[in-house]
């Protein structure tokens, strides 16, 4: 299926549009969430929360005997919910830091609904059958009733972010300064906390528990490295969540075999992937770039304060002197001796140098500054 026609079909054909639309919304609401996670340095809150869901879901099944997808849902949720808080209790009355906690609610949560699960499929009266899409994610399960789902959490969740906003903000860079504000720190945290959860459960049936984290992570850990902005962040965050879901739908749609869900987290790693080199403030690629700069610039500031020693033993400052001199120095270079005589410090006439009025002031405030330094 080439591109066009693949654009044809999200108008015209409802299960593709369906997953286009679920999975972008994910996307977007999962990136807000996760810049949240990112920044509070709780990278694995929502694998510990999206391992602690599958028991929920388990133990829905059990109880009321329905695949809904509602039901199991809810049942995801809550148990989503009590491992999220037992993790924050774990840490608050307990010596353990949260990345110890939240091992150890994902390796707990997680073995008790695999438990679960293979209780389940073992049973002659149940049948197991639609209940692992949970583990692996099936995009193709969506309905719009889903989507709306998705969409009204997407929509409340905007809501709180703004009306809270100042108090997530203080929350998030300094707890100490929120409650000395009179903030309910607790109930704040608590708030953002069950807001994650809910997004993790609501992208369980599309990505599964496995690779739910990285739907959470990715688009906040690409966004993070274009801007030092909270607002900014958040936006990216959803941004990328949304793009790697519209194409990542886009890619498996129109190729063989490709389940959905690992292919959205792959595309949303690859945006991870090219922040991560190409960002004008973070990106490797421009900090090789500024290192190299800075490191030329610091070898024709040594060079001009080498100049100036020598131009030092004359009373004319416009005396010439013969190049091969500098070729004692180190960090001389015939590159860089061009470009301070671009930057109209040096004169070159034939074989000889001399320093200008404004290379000579350049080259006096240089040695001056390094004389305090030292």
């Amino acid at each position: 299926m080439g591109i066009i026609e693949y654009i044809e079909l999200v108008f015209s054909d409802y299960t593709l549009r369906t997953i286009t639309l679920g999975t972008a919304v994910l996307g977007a609401v999962t990136g807000m969430l996760g810049s949240f996670a990112v920044l509070r340095k709780q990278s694995l809150l929502g694998d510990a929360i999206s391992h602690a869901a599958l028991p929920g879901i388990a133990l829905a099944f059990l109880f009321t005997g329905a695949k809904d997808s509602n039901v199991l849902l809810i049942g995801a949720l809550i148990s989503g919910l009590i491992g999220a808080f037992w993790i924050r209790g774990i840490t608050t009355k307990t010596h353990l830091k949260a990345d110890t906690a939240l091992g150890l609610i994902l390796s707990l949560f997680f073995g008790f609904g695999i438990l679960l699960l293979t209780f389940i499929q073992k049973r002659p009266d149940a049948n197991q059958a639609g209940l692992d899409k949970y583990l692996f994610g099936q995009a193709a399960t969506l309905v719009e009733s889903d989507v709306w789902l998705m969409a009204f959490v997407a929509g409340l969740c905007v809501l709180v972010l703004l009306f809270f906003w100042k108090e997530f903000k203080i929350l998030l860079f300094d707890k100490d300064y929120a409650q000395t504000l009179g903030f309910n720190t607790k109930f704040i945290d608590a708030l953002i906390t069950s807001f994650i959860v809910l997004a993790i459960v609501l992208g369980l049936q599309t990505v599964g528990v496995i690779l739910m984290s990285a739907m959470l992570l990715a688009p906040a850990a690409a966004a993070r490295q274009w801007t030092n902005s909270l607002g900014v962040m958040v936006f990216l965050a959803a941004v990328f969540g949304a793009s790697a879901g519209v194409f990542g739908t886009a890619i498996s749609a129109t190729q063989n075999n490709l389940s959905t869900g690992p292919v959205i987290v792959l595309v949303a790693s690859v945006f991870v992937l090219f922040s991560f080199v190409f960002s004008p403030s973070r990106g490797l690629l421009f900090k090789r770039i500024r290192l190299i700069r800075n490191r030329n610039d610091l070898e024709l500031q040594k060079t001009l304060t080498f100049m100036y020693h020598i131009v030092q033993d004359h009373e004319d400052i416009s005396h010439p002197h013969a190049i091969k001199i500098l070729n004692n120095f180190r960090g001389y270079s015939r590159k860089g001796l061009k470009k301070l005589i671009d930057k109209n410090y040096v004169k070159v006439e034939g074989e000889m140098w001399s320093l200008t009025e404004e290379g000579f002031l350049r080259a006096s405030n240089l040695y001056n500054q390094n004389e305090k330094d030292d």
